[in-house]
């Protein structure tokens, strides 16, 4: 397997927006303390967070059928570099369309912490202290409102929770707590 270094530069390679280099740095923060709290590999699990969308900017299109765009043209580079099975069935995973099932645990939690990642940080940016009091019951008031970050899926956040199988506001403060280590990375 590659390492996170690696990992890193074929992201910032791909990726010029600041934004979505912000959004996959967060997923992966969220990432390692996931593969902490179940004992998994960290840097696996570090890496699957941050190469998630790195073929978004290039690719954001797909084709189901043939197979082509997000995520499918980043996994090919990624099995041509001998990322392992388990990040690429995960990464594929991530995107409801491309039908692949979300078995693993990475998978699930790669799948629960994406869309939850970008809410999180846009909730955090409306808050002068960003991160430090920003709670599970201030992100679940602000999910009720349907103009605040409309692009997010609030199903797919949902669908997260129920396939981690713990309890909402739990992994919304434990995707909290993983996202203050890296605020600096982040409002800067």
């Amino acid at each position: 397997m590659l390492n996170r270094e690696e990992a890193l530069n074929l992201m910032q390679s791909w990726v010029q927006s600041e934004s979505l280099r912000k959004h996959m740095l967060c997923v992966e923060a969220a990432m390692a303390a996931y593969a902490k709290k179940y004992n998994e590999n960290e840097e696996a699990w570090s890496i699957c967070g941050l190469l998630h969308d790195f073929d978004y900017e290039k690719y954001p299109t797909y084709d189901v059928e043939l197979k082509t765009g997000h995520p499918y043209e980043g996994v090919r580079i990624l099995q041509e570099q001998g990322y392992e099975l388990e990040i690429i069935e995960a990464i594929l995973g991530h995107a409801e369309y491309s039908g692949v099932p979300r078995n693993s645990q990475m998978a699930k939690c790669l799948f629960a912490c994406d869309e939850l990642c970008g809410f999180l940080v846009a909730c955090a940016y409306m808050r002068p202290d960003h991160f430090v009091s920003l709670n599970a019951a201030a992100v679940i008031k602000k999910l009720k409102d349907k103009k605040f970050a409309a692009k997010v899926s609030r199903d797919d956040i949902e669908q997260g929770v129920r396939e981690l199988g713990i309890e909402k506001d739990v992994h919304f403060d434990f995707v909290i707590s993983a996202l203050k280590s890296i605020e600096g990375k982040i409002f800067k």
